[in-house]
């Protein structure tokens, strides 16, 4: 199925002017992170099947792009590419016009799990990369002081990983991708292990959080609810292999009213494109399988083949 692109909703105004002078500000100078792909392939081992085909996209600078699809339809080889942890077999990729060959610091990767040291304090974990990077202890303390403001966790620098919750651990693991200032920011699922109630606490903090930075953010998740709350842009991917089914220009504007008919109508589009792919996916492998099970023109003589060896 070839790719379409649709445009949902329409721009409504921020209840906070401040917030939106703040963020206009932000994209005005935000010049950093058009991230650009071009015709990317990817195979694993000797499968003839490709994990990822023909993949064309690209991320504005400032923008936050989410890319949903069903289990198996290669969202997380291609952020594994765009983070350069992962080659692709063909095509091209480029961040600000240079291409990624690897991963760098102009990259920085939220993960499922936080991945926090526990013999460090927050700000110690915050701190780290800027430590390995050499910066300076002054400036170390400035950048983390800022970054834990940024995610509210400043008045709790002093405790270790597990004195804190679920959430706040997550936010210290955004905390220590930003302090690094990257062009983009990716993120595997990063909400994924949080309870109900604390990931929509955490859509709200990521929203409050792209506003004050403006960063392009790179987004993979299951959830077609988180989805619609965040992006700017969907990516609905195609499975075996995995291709871009539809792109969705989401014209709503931030902050988003979770439960808002605008949200629950994009919700339903998002959804039913998933459920087409994965109706598309089972009828794919039932034919397989009837194929697999149908009898052989040669009757039962194939039975006996060899029987008497």
């Amino acid at each position: 199925m070839g790719r379409a692109e649709l445009t949902v909703g329409v721009p409504v105004p921020l209840a906070d002017a401040a917030a939106m002078q703040t963020a206009s500000d932000a994209g005005t100078s935000a010049r950093r992170g058009k991230l650009e792909t071009t015709g990317i392939n990817k195979r694993f081992g000797k499968s003839n099947v490709a994990t990822i085909n023909d993949i064309h996209f690209s991320c504005e600078p400032g923008e936050f792009v989410v890319v949903v699809g069903p289990s198996g339809c290669g969202k997380t080889t291609l952020l594994n590419i765009v983070a350069g942890m992962t080659r692709p077999d063909s095509g091209t990729i480029t961040l600000d016009g240079k291409p990624i060959d690897g991963p760098g610091p102009d990259r920085a990767m939220v993960f499922q799990d936080h991945g926090l040291f526990p013999w460090l304090t927050a700000a110690q974990n915050v701190e780290f990369g800027l430590k390995m990077a050499g910066v300076p202890a002054k400036q170390r303390r400035d950048q983390v002081q800022d970054a834990l403001k940024m995610v509210r966790m400043h008045t709790h620098a002093a405790k270790l990983v597990h004195e804190l919750s679920g959430g706040m651990k997550q936010r210290i693991a955004i905390a220590r991708a930003l302090v690094m200032d990257p062009a983009v920011l990716l993120m595997d699922e990063p909400f994924a292990a949080l309870d109900a109630q604390t990931r929509t606490v955490m859509h709200q903090e990521l929203q409050n959080i792209w506003y004050q930075t403006r960063k392009t953010i790179f987004f993979v998740t299951h959830s077609v609810g988180e989805a619609v709350r965040l992006a700017d842009r969907i990516i609905v991917m195609h499975a075996h292999p995995g291709r871009i089914r539809k792109e969705i220009a989401v014209q709503l504007a931030h902050p988003r009213q979770f439960d808002s008919p605008d949200i629950n109508a994009l919700a339903r589009q998002v959804r039913k494109e998933i459920e087409d792919e994965v109706t598309r996916l089972h009828t794919l492998e039932s034919a397989d399988s009837d194929l697999a099970e149908k009898p052989s023109p040669l009757g039962h003589f194939v039975d006996d083949l060899g029987g008497s060896i």
